[in-house]
């Protein structure tokens, strides 16, 4: 698997989301989980919260640091990764699978299209 999977969307901030149906199922990439170490916590949510994109939605805490993860759309969560309270490795171990945090119904469908391919990603992260 490439370490940018072609299949997901991505931020400047290091999230990425992926279309499942009507929803957004939204995580961290493997360059932040790189950059932030071992996970340790991760504060998100509620499910019927609202998120807004590029607004703080929660935080992710590491042995090296505590990050703001920012959301890539905007909607309403309606489901929350209840795994990782007590299982915050799991971003470590599968940031695309098992490691996901939220999955959101998107106030627009267009929000997931201004976001960037696995290729500009791949080129933001070289501008770093």
């Amino acid at each position: 698997m490439s370490k940018y999977p072609a299949t997901l969307k991505y931020t400047k901030d290091h999230e990425w989301a992926r279309r499942e149906g009507d929803l957004i199922r939204i995580g961290i990439t493997e360059f932040a989980v790189e950059q932030l170490g071992e996970v340790t916590l991760v504060d998100l949510p509620s499910a019927g919260s609202k998120i807004e994109s590029g607004a703080h939605f929660g935080d992710i805490e590491s042995v090296k640091a505590v990050s703001e993860l920012f959301a890539p759309i905007s909607g309403e969560v309606v489901e929350v990764n209840t795994a990782l309270a007590s299982k915050p490795e799991l971003v470590n171990d599968s940031p695309y699978e098992a490691g996901w945090m939220l999955v959101v119904r998107p106030a627009s469908a267009a929000d997931l299209d201004k976001l960037l391919d696995s290729a500009g990603y791949e080129a933001h992260l070289g501008s770093l």
